[in-house]
């Protein structure tokens, strides 16, 4: 078949009442994202993001991001006003006594990806299952009390979630058309979503193999009886033959972008260099140090790409279910997603499984359920966050689902209930996110206990990721305790201010007369993944268990507050 000028459009251009639905879930989940900002203190990330963003925009240079195995184009796009601010005011900002000015600019800006995602999940809503599939698909997606979370931070999980989604639409659209729908458009989409995040490597790729199956298989291409005589594997091969020359292309495509995009400081690498000086003495020593020295190539794309592979390879320690894993589970994320999901999310795949099950067979939902499969895989499980592009496929084939279920169920009563029960599922998903607001990153599902007791699941990202410090002083002002100590798990520079002063036990504590030594007459804050999560050293854990057993005279979401003030002296 010859292919079409152009991608296939919906049947008629959404109505104005779609468009209308569009804005009020865009406006509604813009303003939950801006007033929670508002009340947050900066996550882990932020700080770093911020200061090695703007260095890069004054220097032209991608060194720092890259070391760090950042992708740059969230980075870049939370900074540029800044950096046009500093330009057209004459001075710099400074990353740290300038913080609380430009972190509230720099978590707007990351709403430039929200949006994209929001538009995306409505647009793959509509070209899935029609009108009603993209307005609960795009309900779904701005309810979700996790995913407003992240877009209301200067962080990179919801832009990569966007950049896949469109990849996928895109893809899935202009499987029939010419080469610039079917193969330039999603190689773009491609690059941005490996720009963005070094999962979109493989999530992209994944997502794409992934997606033609499914449309070969409901097309009967790769079914035993289809093709030419030989081996059903070998029928599959050729059926693939199309979708393995344009993967081909947009992969090779995307990566000339994302390398041209980040450049090179055509440099040395100094970890290369000092590791060549390390070797034994020998021509093999002697060949490789003048290689180091001469392979100016660095920083480059691959090698920010490289060092985020080594870290998936060489996995992290991880909190789980009250236990710390030193290495992380397989289980890890199937389990997250149970305890982060509201509700509505994990009984509507069940309502509609046992209502229409074929309802659930379509590229979207056999798209979300490959990425659960892969997701046992990833050895990085430092939070939910890392399956955001999960989210964001997964609301479009739910809702996509549901409306084909409601569509098929007998007019009447069964009809009736089920448009009930998916209505006030999505009303429900968006009780929950206001609730919750504005500590979106907490929210812990009434299956395990509520987000009052979510620190016990599970912590870092998914609970506590430094964002508490300004809740904290509030209740601190309340209670009017004019000092306080702090033992906290982030990166903000105001935690050092007064009347705040951070405290450290990384080393020193061998029992619980040591942790007294330090805090007696004291208030400390501590913060619950140092109370419940991971610690780097004995002295650390010690700590926590010596605290744990103690009874607080007040918390926050993310604090415990103790009162030492009336401890006795030592031998009094």
């Amino acid at each position: 078949m010859t292919p079409a000028s152009r991608p296939p459009g919906p049947r008629r251009l959404p109505p104005g009442l779609d468009w209308l639905w569009l804005l009020v879930c865009v406006l509604a989940s813009s303003g939950w994202c801006l007033t929670a900002a508002a009340q947050l203190s900066a996550t882990w990330d932020e700080p770093v993001y911020l200061r090695v963003g703007l260095e890069r925009w004054r220097s032209g240079s991608y060194w720092s991001l890259l070391r760090l195995g950042t992708m740059p184009l969230p980075v870049d796009v939370q900074t540029l006003p800044l950096y046009v601010a500093e330009r057209l005011r004459g001075l710099p900002f400074d990353p740290v006594a300038d913080f609380d000015v430009i972190l509230p600019w720099a978590r707007a800006a990351t709403l430039l990806f929200w949006w994209l995602l929001l538009l995306y999940g409505w647009l793959a809503g509509w070209q899935l299952g029609g009108r009603w599939a993209g307005r609960l698909a795009v309900g779904l997606l701005a309810s979700e009390p996790t995913l407003l979370a992240h877009a209301s931070l200067a962080t990179t999980d919801v832009a990569v979630a966007a950049c896949v989604l469109a990849l996928v639409y895109h893809f899935r659209r202009g499987r029939e058309a010419s080469w610039r729908w079917r193969v330039g458009l999603p190689a773009l989409w491609y690059a941005a979503a490996v720009l963005t995040k070094a999962s979109g490597l493989v999530l992209g790729l994944s997502c794409l193999a992934v997606s033609e199956a499914e449309r070969l298989v409901r097309a009967g291409i790769l079914r035993p009886a289809a093709g030419p005589g030989g081996s059903p594997l070998g029928r599959a091969w050729a059926g693939l033959r199309p979708f393995r020359r344009d993967v081909a292309q947009i992969v090779g495509l995307g990566l000339l972008v994302v390398f041209v995009y980040c450049g090179s400081d055509w440099r040395a690498e100094p970890t290369f260099v000092a590791w060549s000086r390390g070797l034994p003495e020998g021509p093999s020593r002697n060949t490789m140090i003048w290689v180091a020295d001469h392979l100016r190539i660095f920083r480059n794309a691959g090698d920010g790409l490289v060092r985020q592979v080594k870290h998936n390879l060489r996995g992290r320690e991880t909190f789980l279910l009250g236990r710390v894993y030193p290495r992380g589970v397989w289980y890890y994320f199937p389990t997250a997603l149970t305890i982060k999901l509201t509700l509505t999310w994990l009984a509507l795949p069940v309502l509609i499984a046992l209502w229409r099950p074929r309802a659930l067979a379509n590229w979207a939902c056999v798209l979300a359920a490959t990425l659960i499969l892969l997701s046992v895989t990833f050895r990085v499980q430092l939070g939910i966050r890392f399956l955001l592009p999960l989210y964001a496929i997964a609301a479009v084939g739910l809702a996509a689902a549901a409306v084909q279920a409601i569509r098929e169920s007998p007019p009447g009563w069964p009809r009736r209930m089920l448009v009930a029960a998916v209505g006030a599922g999505l009303a429900w998903t968006a009780v929950s996110a206001a609730r919750v607001w504005p500590n979106g990153l907490s929210y812990t599902n009434e299956l395990w206990g509520g987000t009052a007791n979510g620190y016990r699941r599970l912590g870092d990202s998914n609970y506590d990721w430094g964002q508490g410090l300004k809740e904290l002083a509030r209740w601190q002002a309340a209670h009017g305790i004019a000092a306080l100590d702090v033992w906290y798990f982030g990166t903000d520079p105001s935690v050092g201010r007064p009347p705040m002063a951070r405290a450290s036990f990384a080393d020193g504590i061998a029992g619980p007369a040591d942790v007294l030594d330090r805090v007696r007459g004291r208030y400390l804050a501590a913060s619950t993944t140092l109370l419940y999560g991971k610690l780097p050293t004995d002295s650390e854990r010690r700590t926590a268990a010596f605290l744990r057993g103690r009874q607080p005279i007040g918390r926050t979401t993310t604090f415990f507050v103790y009162d030492f003030t009336k401890e006795p002296a030592p031998g009094s």
